[in-house]
């Protein structure tokens, strides 16, 4: 099968099941694992380089306004790669190119390629993608074992920190302006241990103020902008120290959001046993990658 992943996350649910070798192309934005970096690009970035937070946010807002991605797919490309299956989401317009875009190409295709649109809006739902996938491309046993093995997983970060004490937690996805993390984060958090003090499970994330990020009183704050890894998180959180040490957190800590948390795949279990390590470090001691401490 020919497969054209235009999702980061399809991409690593698509080499968790072993498609691999049936991926033909990817986006400009899939860097995992390594082997992805190899395959043809068929998206890229319409914003300019060099923006800051504050000037992503207002080219996000206007663009999405106007109805428009902020990635351009290429047309001709994805005609010439004569796809059997492309993966792409409407989940969010900010993470991927346009879904009816993707759609309306797709009809131009002959044959016609299979599209399939990945919108979880909550865990159980990442580990539903799986299962999505595996019917398109008849390999259910793969599912059953990826599916089983991050069930498991999650079922043991749960057990190791049930009956704790639940500090509050505020995850903010973005910080100029802040934005409360939301969708399948507020339950990663509470399979971790913590109580959100600003989102709500599969809803979307949501623009607050600072104001109101102090008035949820967070015992932690968990800085993960979408999209960046934990050294550039934590950058942005150094360039709004003032704002975070005003919330009167106990603990700031920066993670790579674009491995962990921005990304409905398989790696959002490593983002649980991260968020586990961080609220109850005496019960999750080892976790995949790293926290890095904001000092206020």
């Amino acid at each position: 099968m020919r497969i054209v992943s235009l999702v980061p996350s399809a991409t690593e649910m698509l080499f968790s099941l072993g498609l691999g070798p049936d991926l033909i192309a990817v986006t400009h934005e899939c860097d995992y694992p390594p082997a992805a970096r190899e395959l043809p690009k068929v998206t890229r970035d319409v914003l300019p380089a060099g923006l800051s937070a504050a000037e992503i946010d207002a080219a996000v807002r206007e663009r999405t306004l106007a109805g428009e991605s902020i990635y351009e797919l290429d047309a001709d490309a994805l005609h010439d790669l004569r796809p059997d299956l492309v993966v792409t989401q409407a989940l969010c317009s900010v993470c991927a190119v346009s879904y009816d875009d993707v759609r309306a190409i797709a009809q131009e295709i002959d044959p016609q390629p299979q599209v399939i649109s990945l919108d979880p809006h909550t865990v159980g739902e990442v580990l539903g993608d799986a299962r999505t996938l595996a019917q398109a491309t008849n390999c259910k046993d793969a599912a059953a074992e990826l599916v089983r093995n991050m069930a498991t997983r999650i079922d043991r970060v749960r057990l190791a920190v049930r009956g704790a004490r639940r500090p509050r937690v505020a995850a903010l996805e973005w910080l100029d302006p802040p934005f409360a993390a939301g969708h399948w984060t507020p339950q990663l958090i509470e399979f971790a241990g913590g109580e959100d003090a600003l989102g709500f499970a599969g809803e979307p994330s949501e623009r607050c103020t600072w104001e109101q990020v102090a008035a949820a009183q967070p015992d932690i704050v968990v800085v993960m902008p979408c999209g960046y890894d934990a050294e550039i998180a934590h950058r942005e959180a150094e360039m709004h120290r003032d704002q975070l040490a005003a919330l009167g957190a106990g603990e700031v800590v920066a993670v790579d959001a674009a491995a962990y948390f921005s990304r409905p795949g398989p790696r959002i279990v490593d983002g649980l046993e991260l968020l586990a390590s961080i609220i109850h470090p005496e019960l999750v001691p080892e976790a995949p990658g790293q926290a890095l401490t904001v000092e206020l």
